[in-house]
This record gives C-alpha cells, sequence and structure tokens, in this order.
C-alpha cells in the first residue's frame, strides 16, 4: 500500500466447501492434488461440488435461527462463526460491535418446493376447467397461490429470501454489529466486497472488517438460470483450463468463505497473528464488445495494482486464478496471463475452481483465504491438470496474486504478501 495508509492484515479465516470445512482441509486436499469432489448424478447431465454433511447447529446453535435458513444463508453464517473463531474475537462483544461487515451474496434462494406447488396447483386446476369456466378462470388461478403461500413459506421467506439476510443473520447468531454492506453482483460481488473492506481500513474508516460472501451450488433454479446463459458444463467433469469449445462451462460449487481484515495496528496491540498482509484489490467492468477487450481490462487493474502496491515486479509470481472454465472469459483470462508471462513474470497458475467448484459470489473471498493459507504455509499446491497451463513453482511464495474474472462482465486482481 502506498505510505499513508494503513497495512491491513488477515487474521481469521472460515472456508466451507466440497472438500470440508476449516484452512487444514482445504490445504490438504490441494497438496494431494487428488480428484475434486463431485456429484455427476443428482443434476444430470451438469456435475457440482457439493457441500458435505455439516452439523451447522456448531455455529448457529438456536434451532429458531436455523430454521428460518435456507441453505445459502447456513453455509455464510458457519463460514463466517469459523472466521470470528479462528480470529479469536468471537463472542467478544465490545469488540464485535465495533466490527464491521461486508458481504457479497446473490439474489435470494427461492423455496422450488413451494414453487412446484403452486405450478402444479394451476395446471391442475386448468386441467380441470371446461369451457364454460374459461370466463374468470385467471381470477380463479391467482386466489390458488393464496391458499398455498401462507402455510408453506417461513415468515421470512416471501417468495425469495432477500439477499441482505445473509448479513442480517450474521448480525443476529455472531452479534457483528458495526457498519453492514451487501454487494450483488455475481462474481464481481465479492471483488467489491473485498475492495471496499481493504480500502475503508487502509484509509482509518474502519479498523477490523468480516467479509466475505457464500454459494450454494446444489439449487435447481440457479443451475436453470445459468444454463439459460449456456453457461454450465455438460457431462463429464473436466478441470477448468482442460474446458475448450462446445465442452465449457463452470461447475457449481457450495461454498462459504469469511475473512476477517483487520488494521496492523489494531492487531498487534490485542495480540492477534496474521495469516498474511492483503495488499491491494483492483477492479474493472468492460463492456467485453469485442475478443481481447477484457484481457486489456485486467491489464489495466494490473498496471494499478503494481502502482498502488509498489511490489509487482517481473520474477515469480504465483497466481490462484478465479477463472470460470466459461469459453470466453477463460480464454480472455488466459490471454491476460500469457502476457504476464511475455513480460518477465515467472508465473505458476492454479484454477482453484478445479478442485472447489465455482462458487460466483463467494469464489473471489475464497480466492483470498487459499492465498492466505498457503502465503502462512510457504507452499503452494502442485498442478491441478495437465493442460500446460500450470507449472510447478519451486520454493516458497512470496507473493501470490488473486484473479476473479466474472464468467459474463467484471474483472478483479489482488495481491496477497507475508506479513512482515
Amino acid at each position: 500500500m502506498t505510505g499513508e495508509r494503513e497495512e491491513v492484515w488477515i487474521t481469521g479465516l472460515g472456508l466451507v466447501s466440497s472438500v470440508g470445512e476449516g484452512g487444514e482441509a482445504h490445504l490438504a486436499h490441494l497438496a494431494r492434488g487428488g480428484p475434486p469432489v463431485l456429484d455427476e448424478e443428482r443434476f444430470a447431465p451438469y456435475p457440482v461440488h457439493p457441500l458435505p454433511e455439516i452439523d451447522f447447529s456448531r455455529q448457529i446453535p438456536k434451532r429458531g435461527d436455523l430454521r428460518q435458513m435456507e441453505a445459502w444463508q447456513r453455509i455464510g453464517t458457519y463460514a463466517a462463526g469459523l472466521a470470528l473463531e479462528d480470529a479469536g474475537i468471537k463472542g467478544e462483544e465490545a469488540l464485535l460491535s465495533r466490527t464491521g461487515l461486508i458481504v457479497a451474496a446473490g439474489s435470494g434462494e427461492r423455496d422450488t418446493r413451494t414453487d412446484q406447488m403452486v405450478l402444479e396447483a394451476i395446471a391442475g386446476e386448468s386441467a380441470g376447467a371446461d369451457d364454460s369456466d374459461s370466463e374468470g378462470g385467471g381470477a380463479a388461478k391467482a386466489i390458488l397461490p393464496n391458499e398455498i403461500l401462507p402455510s408453506e413459506l417461513r415468515p421470512t421467506l416471501f417468495l425469495a429470501q432477500l439477499s441482505n439476510l445473509l448479513a442480517g443473520n450474521i448480525s443476529i447468531v455472531h452479534k457483528v454489529t458495526g457498519s453492514s454492506r451487501t454487494f450483488m453482483g455475481e462474481e464481481m460481488a465479492g471483488v467489491a466486497a473485498a475492495e471496499i473492506a481493504l480500502k475503508r481500513i487502509g484509509h482509518g474508516q474502519d479498523r477490523i472488517i468480516l467479509v466475505g460472501g457464500a454459494c450454494n451450488g446444489e439449487r435447481e433454479d440457479m443451475l436453470l438460470i445459468f444454463e439459460l446463459g449456456h453457461n454450465l458444463l455438460r457431462g463429464a467433469f473436466a478441470p477448468v483450463w482442460e474446458r475448450q469449445g462446445a465442452h465449457s462451462g463452470f461447475v457449481m460449487g457450495s461454498q462459504g468463505a469469511f475473512l476477517v481484515l483487520e488494521a496492523r495496528s489494531h492487531a498487534e496491540a490485542r495480540g492477534a497473528k496474521p495469516y498474511a498482509r492483503l495488499s491491494g484489490v483492483t477492479s474493472g467492468r468492460c463492456r467485453r464488445a469485442g475478443e481481447g477487450e477484457a484481457a486489456q481490462s485486467a491489464r489495466e487493474q494490473f498496471a494499478r495494482l503494481a502502482r498502488e502496491t509498489r511490489d509487482l515486479a517481473p520474477g515469480p509470481l504465483p497466481v490462484l486464478s478465479g477463472a470460470s472454465g466459461t469459453r470466453d472469459a477463460t480464454r480472455e483470462e488466459r490471454a491476460f496471463l500469457e502476457d504476464l508471462g511475455r513480460e518477465n513474470f515467472d508465473l505458476a497458475v492454479r484454477a482453484f475452481g478445479s478442485a472447489l467448484g465455482h462458487g460466483v459470489e463467494a469464489h473471489f473471498p475464497m480466492g483470498l483465504a487459499l492465498a492466505a493459507l498457503l502465503t502462512r504455509e510457504g507452499a503452494f499446491p502442485p498442478p491441478l491438470d495437465e493442460s500446460g497451463m500450470e507449472r510447478p513453482l519451486s520454493g516458497a511464495p512470496e507473493r501470490i496474486l488473486v484473479t476473479g474474472f466474472g464468467h459474463w462482465r467484471g474483472e478483479g486482481l489482488a495481491l496477497v504478501e507475508p506479513a512482515m
């Protein structure tokens, strides 16, 4: 960061994904380089990275709180609790009352079972009606949902849960009651959440912030929406860089990733040990009207990141890529990374989506969390595929670049370094 801004440390992590929960489970899975955890049957022909069995009551003890949350809120609230616990501030209400909260969230989760009940009731009413009932039939169909919804929907659910209910539940369950913000907008929501958190702490507007996102990748409604845009991988699973032509797209992954970001002086005053330093986050959103435009936008973000951090000279550069596997966006990211290689950056790229799936709003926070873990560990995982895009890294990572290309729009970059 520039001289007038205080360093921002990452002092707590909360991770949940298909490989388990917590940093150790994720480090172990990446180090093994083994096959990803997949469910290729339930939503065939679309594979997903499913969440394992988790006892959510360990972080969400009240049954009433659990009952009114759908899966994405449970995932996020659980991961947030893990991060607070890891940072040593869970239950510290005086400190939590001053802790900011920035959440990346998608549109609220629908109750697909209730949707199906309403549609089946309307279809049954239409099939049973004769021509003499055609007049006024629309009014009868309008009444049907009103008969079903009051008994089937939770008071907080409506037809779709509100995106800011995740932040509300984190505040209620974990008593994080400082300033609160929710960002929407797919992958760029995660980038914006991290970027704003970094700036607020760097400029002294906050001293400590809980930031992250959650994604339920096992939602029929979201799979439908993404596939309407031709975004999902169909059929046999392939790692991100090996998805080509018609066999491209992303594989949804259930994920929760939260980080505690803290001003260095604040962390030192309470004796907190950092994982790493979040040195910079930049973002852009070009129109992607022509080939090469997104790669150029990423190059501009990289130049800005280099100016802000003053620590992006050529040399070894491990990269945790948030590439999704969608054809155009992944081609543009590959072009950007190949350009860096031609500028004497010795890249070691890892598309972590090959191991964990694509977490949309949670994907960029997941990349930051993995970068912090690997920085503290002084290790970098072996290549996750055999495409030739991912090469081994010799030695410990001295800095890690995290990328966050949106599958449709948006380009984000972050630099994670050791906390000195």
